[in-house]
């Protein structure tokens, strides 16, 4: 069974839905989805002014919510896959406690979705696709996440350099901040703005998160 946690957030509930759908769609495999919602986590610290989503924090809390076991992966929701989720879990390397798309490049935009203010730090939206070791994760109890800076959670600072492993760029591409590419990703993440915002439904790859939308609603 390949386990799934997506972040959850009251703005996004349609998002998380056709991510899900996207993920169960296209899987050649068991695979169980958990959504991160803060009222049923162990997160207890104040939301900072600088957070654009609720699972913000408690996407750290992967590994302990899998008991330090096995591989997780974690997503945020405003994204889309388009082939088998069985492919990127394929990648777990156990050299790794920790997998990603280790993008390198400064925002185009200064604001993103609602008219929030778009942050610029290093290792930008590394963790938005984390492949968890679980077991080589035990730093990140739930007392270490709901204490730790942002920066230091989203620059893995609890970690070495030389245990943060890489996933293919292809299953964390963002919409609007490279150039698009000759064949779908694998992984289409909206992070200034998806489809479902409507400041954004003619953004790229609309017309795929539609039609994905339509196989749930009809």
């Amino acid at each position: 069974m390949l386990r799934v946690f997506i972040g959850w957030d009251e703005n996004e509930i349609e998002a998380y839905h056709v991510l899900s759908h996207s993920i169960i769609r296209h899987a050649s495999a068991p695979v169980s989805i958990t959504p991160l919602k803060l009222s049923q986590e162990p997160m207890w610290r104040d939301r900072d002014p600088k957070q654009s989503t609720e699972f913000s924090f408690s996407r750290f809390l992967v590994p302990s919510l899998c008991n330090y076991e096995g591989h997780a992966l974690f997503m945020d929701c405003d994204m889309m896959v388009t082939r088998d989720i069985v492919e990127l879990f394929q990648c777990a390397n156990e050299r790794y406690a920790l997998q990603c798309v280790r993008h390198q490049y400064i925002p185009r935009t200064l604001t993103k979705f609602l008219g929030q203010q778009q942050s610029v730090y290093e290792r930008k939206n590394w963790s938005a696709v984390m492949l968890f070791n679980n077991t080589r994760c035990r730093q990140l109890t739930p007392q270490y996440v709901n204490t730790a800076s942002g920066r230091d959670l989203h620059q893995f600072k609890w970690l070495h350099d030389s245990e943060i492993g890489f996933i293919p760029g292809t299953w964390n591409f963002l919409v609007g901040e490279y150039d698009k590419p000759p064949s779908v990703p694998a992984n289409i993440h909206w992070t200034i703005g998806g489809p479902w915002f409507p400041d954004y439904k003619d953004t790229d790859y609309a017309d795929l998160w539609f039609a994905e939308r339509k196989m749930i609603h009809g």
